[in-house]
């Protein structure tokens, strides 16, 4: 059946096609092979015409022609005059097994680049760093005091370990937000968050509505629901009100999702004001803000605590679901997050929570609450580092790639970065050739806006940053001289 795959859904199949050895148009005709048999491309699915998918691959036509012909020579596709190239309906069986995808999605790689682990590509599609020291402490401290309780539990708490949800909700006590443990819900990290919220109010065709840009693998939550996605664009404090309140009226979205402290990609960090006002206005239209805080914000400079969460300036009409993690402040190995919002949401989802995995292992939850009290110190400390970092390589930038334009962000880890002129889908396949993988802007856009941007993101250490920017500045004369 012709599904009529789009070029940027093939290259996102595609992957890192263009790293090894070999001829490329050789290294082009496996990769393809491979997504035909994995089932990516099924039986009758057109391949891509000839002239743009050079394009889009940065490469000449010549290329692409010599890849299919390889295929045909291997009985693959079929080519007919008037239709294309198309899959032969022999080279796979009819049906595969679902493998993760997401139709539409744009998060495919991030996703593969996981489960491949490291290679000798550079690859810039995760932002996080390696443990903080405190994890290996505070472990010490669970097994030699903690963990002759825990075993005395039966180890099913969907909702989550008492302890845990009590020292969450301290935290956002501290923050601000007066919380209850039993508006705490304990996850398995924001993903799982946003597929538990997602289970409980989308179905085929619910608007959502999301920042522009945001992090695909947010997006893909929502498109894996069937949600249909509206993008309204930032300026300096945030989300765009006037745009969020047209969307509102027009569409009636039943979820709004926001990143609202050092926002991914662009490490925007969003203003009180515009909290109390986003709060107000989602009240108004009975939308769900839907609120990712994977960072905590710094004190003013007065010693005043940074903007609390959305949910704190909300009236009592205003539904908030508020998600946080220990993924980016603590450590990606410790799959701990959490979801905040009114107890009988919480209950609800609790419940989804269940039928999902029967709740989080104690003893990661044990670890995780030892780390809350101790939370602000590792924000404090991790941001002064990623700071480091990103003033180092916006200095290689201004030297190596001074057409680049990009500005320092509030927080984060990470610099959003304008190529000017470029189609960074197609810089994407350039670099990869130079051993460096990154992420077009276009693919963390609802609306595949930003195609001229990348994020950079500055979790490694200060050896690889600069021959990260020694390969996007090879990669980007590459560029230049095919345009």
């Amino acid at each position: 059946m012709d599904r009529n795959l789009g070029i940027p859904d093939v290259v996102e199949l595609l992957g890192d096609w263009a790293v090894g050895r070999g001829p490329i148009y050789r290294r082009l005709a496996e990769s393809l092979e491979r997504i035909i048999r994995e089932g990516g491309l099924h039986p009758g699915d057109p391949l891509p015409p000839e002239r743009p998918f050079a394009r889009a691959l940065a490469v000449s036509r010549a290329t692409v022609v010599s890849a299919y012909d390889r295929l045909r020579e291997r009985g693959i596709v079929d080519s007919r005059q008037g239709s294309g190239t198309r899959v032969n309906r022999f080279a796979a069986p009819l049906r595969q097994p679902l493998d993760g995808r997401v139709t539409g999605g744009r998060a495919t790689s991030l996703l593969q680049r996981m489960i491949d682990g490291p290679t000798e590509v550079i690859s810039l599609t995760r932002a996080v760093d390696a443990a903080a020291p405190e994890v290996g402490t505070v472990l010490q401290e669970v097994v030699d005091t903690d963990l002759g309780e825990l075993l005395k539990d039966t180890g099913y708490r969907p909702a989550g370990l008492p302890a845990l949800r009590a020292a969450v909700a301290d935290q956002y006590g501290s923050q601000g937000l007066p919380t209850t443990p039993d508006q705490v819900l304990i996850t398995s990290g924001t993903q799982q968050a946003l597929n538990l919220i997602s289970t409980m109010y989308i179905r085929r065709g619910t608007s959502v509505m999301v920042e522009s840009p945001s992090w695909p693998g947010c997006l893909d939550a929502f498109r894996a629901a069937k949600a249909r996605l509206l993008g309204v664009p930032l300026d300096d404090e945030g989300i765009d009100l006037r745009i969020a309140r047209q969307v509102m009226a027009e569409h009636q979205p039943v979820l709004m999702f926001v990143m609202p402290t050092y926002h991914n990609p662009t490490g925007l960090l969003m203003t009180g004001r515009r909290r109390a006002h986003l709060a107000d206005l989602a009240a108004q239209h009975n939308v769900v803000i839907v609120e990712d805080n994977n960072f905590l914000p710094p004190d003013g400079p007065d010693g005043a605590p940074g903007p609390a969460p959305i949910a704190a300036y909300g009236s009592s009409d205003a539904q908030v679901l508020t998600t946080g993690t220990l993924t980016k402040l603590v450590w990606g190995g410790l799959r701990i997050g959490w979801l905040r919002g009114p107890a009988e949401l919480i209950e609800r989802l609790a419940r989804l929570k269940a039928m999902a995995d029967l709740g989080n292992p104690f003893v990661d939850q044990a670890v995780a609450a030892r780390l809350m009290p101790r939370l602000p110190a590792i924000a404090a400390r991790r941001l002064t580092e990623a700071r480091g970092r990103m003033e180092l390589v916006g200095s290689l930038i201004a030297e190596k790639l001074p057409e680049w334009q990009w500005r320092m962000p509030a927080g984060g880890s990470a610099l959003w970065v304008r190529l000017p002129g470029a189609d960074t889908r197609a810089f994407a396949q350039v670099a990869l050739r130079h051993g460096i993988e990154v992420v077009p802007g276009a693919s963390m856009d609802s609306s595949g806006r930003h195609d001229d941007h990348i994020r950079v993101p500055c979790v490694h250490p200060e050896d690889v940053l600069v021959e990260m920017v020694d390969r996007l500045e090879n990669a980007w004369r590459d560029a230049a001289m095919a345009r």
